[in-house]
């Protein structure tokens, strides 16, 4: 009886080794990847042989996919047809999807939360209607064409706070209002994803903590907390060793779970990355069911496409080793 109560422990210990294995999410944001099939571009195996970029990447264990959100982008690249496109082959390969609302017709981060055009004369309270209808319009034409989303980013890297002026972090109050319209129309159409709130520089424990201390006392709702992490080459321990640090603080501060919602190094230092990325996989998993996964950022990316560097492709169009911990 002992010999068959060690075995049953041993199978359970298995499944739920796999299980965490299944369920964590080894992730790449690929929002460019439509627009650069459109200029030309195209992606190649070990063989090359050209190859969807997806079957690519799950044939390197991505199971989840990050896709990024404009209200009216110029060209319609990151509209709600052109997310679509690109979420139906990712459902495609059976990998899970990551939306990423950045309430602005281009680029939203710490240096620049600009307003989409069509709500530049706005109210406040005609923005919280504007972040709820359309995020929920997003949201719901998603689903209506087929698609499960897992995971809902409520404003991209949202330091100091955005659809600025109203939304910047000198009145949480106002941020929070604006926040809490995205979790409720994330809500609405899909019940069960996580509304993640995602900072830049996840090294900086202290803008970490006085970011979500203000949200949450002006009674901000979310379910996640993201980061983006791209730590030099030459000092990447160090940088991963604090992101750490701040991950576990996020989860016994906030009783949160996290997630590092992009990633990413030079492409030319690809072993260097191949290291940061094992070494912050593992960091990452140590956190248990309250770590959620890691996404690299674009690494589709050709070398200088759009000047980003930072992708995990070479110049012949094939993936490097930095994706290779996954």
């Amino acid at each position: 009886m002992k010999l068959k109560a060690l075995l049953f422990a041993a199978c359970g210990l298995a499944f739920a080794l796999s299980a965490r294995s299944a369920t964590f999410a080894n992730g790449a944001d690929v929002s460019w990847v439509s627009q650069q099939e459109s200029s030309g571009y195209a992606f190649y195996n070990s063989s090359s042989v050209k190859t969807d970029p997806f079957v690519l990447l799950k044939n390197l264990q991505v199971n989840a996919i990050r896709l990024r959100v404009w209200v009216n982008p110029s060209g319609g690249w990151n509209d709600g047809a052109d997310v679509l496109y690109k979420a139906k082959r990712a459902a495609a390969q059976g990998q899970r999807i990551l939306i990423d609302f950045h309430y602005s017709d281009s680029w939203a981060d710490p240096g620049q939360q600009t307003k989409p055009a069509a709500w530049a004369s706005h109210t406040l309270t005609q923005l919280n209607s504007d972040v709820y209808s359309h995020t929920y319009g997003i949201l719901n034409y998603l689903k209506t064409n087929g698609i499960t989303v897992s995971w809902v980013q409520v404003g991209n890297e949202i330091n100091s706070g955005m659809l600025w002026p109203e939304g910047k972090t000198t009145s949480f109050s106002n941020l929070a209002g604006l926040i809490n319209n995205g979790y409720s129309a994330a809500k609405a159409v899909y019940p069960n994803a996580q509304v993640i709130l995602h900072l830049a520089n996840g090294y900086d424990n202290a803008v970490f903590r006085w970011f979500f201390d203000g949200v949450k006392a002006a009674g901000a709702k979310w379910d996640v907390i993201g980061m983006s992490h791209y730590p030099p080459a030459a000092d990447w321990a160090s940088y991963n060793s604090k992101l750490s640090t701040n991950m576990w603080d996020m989860v016994a501060r906030y009783a949160k779970p996290v997630m590092v919602t992009e990633v990413g190094m030079d492409w030319t230092q690809a072993a260097t990355s191949k290291a940061m990325l094992s070494d912050l996989l593992t960091k990452t998993k140590a956190l248990g069911a309250n770590g959620l996964g890691v996404f690299y950022w674009e690494p589709q990316a050709y070398p200088g496409w759009q000047g980003y560097t930072m992708g995990a492709l070479d110049a012949s169009g094939k993936f490097t080793v930095a994706l290779d911990p996954f």
